[in-house]
């Protein structure tokens, strides 16, 4: 038996962040460099899937994932009306690194969760040991030396244009096809894994008391967006990886988060879409991670 099939995730708990529950999990010891992984809209912490967070944890680091609110087993809000912003995501996870009690950890985030970790890496830089960026684009303004960023490819803008039926949040099968519909929109040239992605959004549907809110993250209060910052105040080391066949964000706004964020490494991920890294990437961003979270500060 390879090491990591010997790491088993820690039993899921409930901690009180503020005002709401967050579901958490742990892969590994907790005397290793801690990963807090920060997932995307719409999106339980079953996206961040178990085989990637051992291998992780094999390599001798403590793996935390978590349910933001809105998904998985977290605290819910109506559906159709969150009371919430971006802020306070950004006060849910400094909230989930106290009470685990880690004083910091390597941030790695995906798409929104990779734009809320650059905000947290700017507020909070004692709390940040390193940030790793996954399939995002830059939070800040650019200044006048930042060249246009592409817009999103041509076919994506027209499936945007369309009327977008949302699934039966109540009948799993709507759901889970839902989300491999979108798993199909986004992705790049690796092709799209059905038995796979049905596994993790029927695992999701079925961690989930309240399966409809997670589309809340598409609503949430412009008047709780957090303050503007600059990328070039961002002091935790920083490595960025970015689909190259990302149609939302193509390739070059991983650039431009490399450049303008000192000392940032790029690591280009082939073929890879909008989304979070699929198995046939996880040797390459296992291989970049693992050293990159075993910085100072960890």
């Amino acid at each position: 038996m390879n090491a990591t099939a010997q790491v088993q995730p820690a039993a899921e708990r409930l901690v009180r962040v503020g005002d709401v529950e967050i579901c958490t999990q742990t892969f590994g010891a907790a005397a290793d460099p801690p990963i807090l992984l920060i997932g995307g809209a719409e999106a339980s912490m079953d996206w961040w899937e178990d085989g990637f967070c051992a291998r992780l944890a094999a390599a001798g680091r403590y793996v935390v994932r978590f349910d933001t609110r809105d998904t998985g087993r977290s605290t819910t809000f109506p559906v159709g009306a969150p009371t919430y912003g971006r802020e306070d995501l950004i006060t849910d996870v400094i909230g989930l690194l106290d009470a685990l009690g880690l004083a910091s950890a390597h941030l790695v985030g995906v798409s929104m969760g990779g734009g809320l970790s650059q905000l947290i890496a700017a507020r909070y830089p004692g709390r940040v040991a390193s940030l790793t960026l996954i399939s995002t684009s830059p939070e800040a303004p650019g200044g006048p030396d930042r060249p246009e960023l592409p817009p999103m490819s041509e076919e994506l803008a027209r499936k945007f244009a369309e009327p977008q039926p949302g699934p039966d949040w109540s009948d799993r099968e709507s759901v889970v096809s839902y989300f491999l519909a979108g798993e199909r929109t986004f992705a790049g040239a690796i092709p799209v894994d059905e038995q796979r992605v049905r596994r993790i959004a029927g695992r999701a549907f079925d961690r989930s008391p309240v399966p409809a809110a997670a589309a809340n993250h598409w609503l949430l209060d412009d008047a709780k967006e957090p303050a503007a910052f600059s990328l070039g105040g961002i002091t935790a080391p920083t490595l960025v990886l970015h689909g190259t066949h990302d149609p939302l964000f193509p390739y070059a706004h991983g650039e431009a988060l490399a450049r303008e964020i000192p000392g940032a490494g790029l690591v280009p991920l082939p073929g890879m879409g909008h989304q979070m890294p699929p198995p046939e990437l996880w040797d390459t961003v296992i291989s970049a991670l693992v050293p990159h979270t075993g910085a100072a500060g960890s």
